[in-house]
């Protein structure tokens, strides 16, 4: 139709309804299955917010590529670990099989005190024979949608926006590494095309 609109407007957008895309997110969550899973991956990359570095803490389930929660701190800590894995746990339950990470130490205790059935793998180089390069290929999508804003401008319109990202990653976009499929689906949410542009109807 001719219409132009600029990509702050857009931003400022996306800021606003993020918490109508995340109540819709918290409420298919339900359909989610992952009691098949074998493994999640655990990582962290910063961000920049008003001009300041921050942690984004991420999770992923290795079979679906279902992104399971994100943590944004402004400390690469244990506490940072602990909030992250534990909200996964209290979401999804646990994997059949190990939890993934860096070597990094913060990761440890949380990966024993809430996946205790679980082998915690921590990753070293290139050379183990299990890597975390799932995840990191996630974090290198999200830096490339994040790095020409530069940077976030609060740590509210942070989290709205990761979230909204998140969101659109899970639910909305098909992966053509999953046949073409959105991970909520390969996960066990049925939905449509239509359906998932329904979500979009906001009164």
């Amino acid at each position: 139709h001719n219409v132009y609109v600029s990509h702050v407007t857009i931003s400022d957008w996306a800021t606003r309804f993020a918490p109508v895309f995340q109540a819709i997110a918290t409420t298919l969550q339900k359909q989610i299955d992952l009691s098949a899973s074998d493994e999640w991956h655990f990582d962290e990359t910063y961000v920049k917010i008003n001009g300041k570095n921050y942690y984004l803490w991420l999770a992923i389930d290795a079979e679906t590529r279902f992104i399971l929660d994100f943590h944004l701190s402004p400390c690469r800590d244990s506490n940072s670990a602990h909030s992250l894995l534990k909200s996964c746990r209290d979401k999804f339950g646990t994997p059949r099989s190990a939890v993934v990470s860096d070597r990094y130490y913060a990761y440890a205790q949380p990966a024993r005190l809430y996946f205790k059935d679980s082998n915690h793998i921590q990753v070293e180089d290139f050379h183990d024979v299990i890597s975390n390069n799932l995840i990191e290929a996630f974090n290198g999508q999200f830096k490339a949608w994040y790095k020409p804003k530069r940077a976030f401008g609060s740590f509210d319109s942070a989290n709205r926006l990761i979230a909204t990202y998140i969101y659109q990653y899970n639910f909305l976009r098909p992966h053509s590494s999953l046949d073409d499929l959105t991970p909520a689906q390969v996960a066990g949410l049925v939905s449509t095309k239509r359906s998932r542009d329904n979500w979009f109807l906001i009164a």
